[in-house]
Parts: C-alpha cells; sequence; structure tokens
C-alpha cells in the first residue's frame, strides 16, 4: 500500500511539473516556433523509416504532429504532450495539447512522437475542433539515443493512421489509458 501511495505522489509531482514545461520558448511565438521545428525533424525521420508516409501525409486532408512523454509507476501512469495539426486544405496550423492518465501494470519513461495521418476531412475537423480522446495501449520501448529498441510502428484508428517514433526511453506496460488531445488556446491566440 505505501509503494502505491508513493507511486501517485510521484505520478502526481510528475504530471504537475509536465504541464508546466515549455517547448522552446518563453512567447507564444517562439513556443509555435519550437513546435514547428519538433514537427519538421519528427516528419523527416518517419520519411526516412517509412518512405510511403510522405505521399500519405500529401495526400490526407490533414495531420498532426505530437512529442508526447510518458512515465509508468506500478498501477499508475500519466503523461503529456503538445503538437501541432496541420489542414492540407487551407494550410492552417492548429496548436494542441494532450494529457494521458491511465492505470494497469507498467514501469519506466517513454519520450515519443506521434504522426497523426487522417484520412477523413471529417475526422479531422473533429480532432482539431472538439478534440479527441483514445484508450488501450499495449508495448515495450526500450532506448536511448542511437541505441536500444522500439515496437511502435503504425495502426489505423477510426480513419487515422498513426505513427509512433520512440525518442528515448525505457518502459514495459500493458495499460488502460485515457489520452485527451485539446486546442491550445494561449498558442492560438493570434
Amino acid at each position: 500500500m505505501q509503494q502505491l501511495k508513493i507511486g501517485f505522489y510521484f505520478l502526481a509531482l510528475t504530471l504537475i511539473l509536465g504541464s508546466c514545461s515549455t517547448t522552446g520558448g518563453n512567447t507564444p511565438v517562439t513556443k509555435r516556433q519550437a513546435i514547428l521545428n519538433m514537427r519538421e525533424q519528427v516528419l523527416s525521420d518517419l520519411y526516412k523509416q517509412h518512405p510511403q508516409a510522405r505521399t500519405e501525409v500529401a495526400s490526407a486532408p490533414g495531420y498532426a504532429v505530437f512529442s508526447n512523454w510518458n512515465i509508468y509507476l506500478f498501477f499508475v501512469s500519466g503523461g503529456s504532450g503538445y503538437g501541432v495539426a496541420k489542414d492540407n486544405r487551407t494550410g492552417k496550423d492548429t496548436y494542441m495539447k494532450m494529457g494521458e492518465l491511465g492505470a494497469g501494470l507498467g514501469l519506466g519513461l517513454k519520450d515519443f512522437r506521434a504522426v497523426f495521418i487522417f484520412n477523413k476531412r471529417s475526422v479531422m475537423e473533429q480532432f482539431v475542433n472538439k478534440g479527441w480522446e483514445f484508450g488501450g495501449q499495449a508495448d515495450a520501448a526500450a532506448k536511448a539515443g542511437e541505441k536500444g529498441y522500439a515496437v511502435g510502428g503504425e495502426a489505423v484508428v477510426s480513419d487515422i493512421t498513426i505513427y509512433q517514433l520512440t525518442e528515448s526511453g525505457l518502459a514495459l506496460q500493458a495499460t488502460v489509458q485515457g489520452t485527451k488531445y485539446w486546442k491550445d488556446s494561449d498558442l492560438n491566440s493570434y
């Protein structure tokens, strides 16, 4: 019971600290630029690993790229992140946030990037304008820098193709996790 209590306190502290983290700047302008730089780097990495993704991204109604981190501590997990959704027809960028909370068996920390390719315009609009929630996850990742191994790859859920690239981390998990995505009101008010 004591370990579980410590786990909850640690998770709460981690989520609080994570929500305070910046995306690479002190002003909305510099934060937006840091997110756009992250997007370009993630897309470049994705195209190296999955060359067909370049065509998928270009021909889709839109896509989103997120930088996420998760912590798994015994029976609880949580995480946060940020990203940007791009409407390929209008060229408009919508800056977004994400948060996760879950329960299950897990231990570790994982830093990863996700690319969402929207296969239908209505799905993209729903994601951007009303957010999106997703649950259920089981994976393993062990990677640090250029070394290690990550299980991830591609999944298709509700007309969204999702690519996950593990940046660094060490995690072993089987959790039921709720993930919520929403607009970042601070970065979209310009």
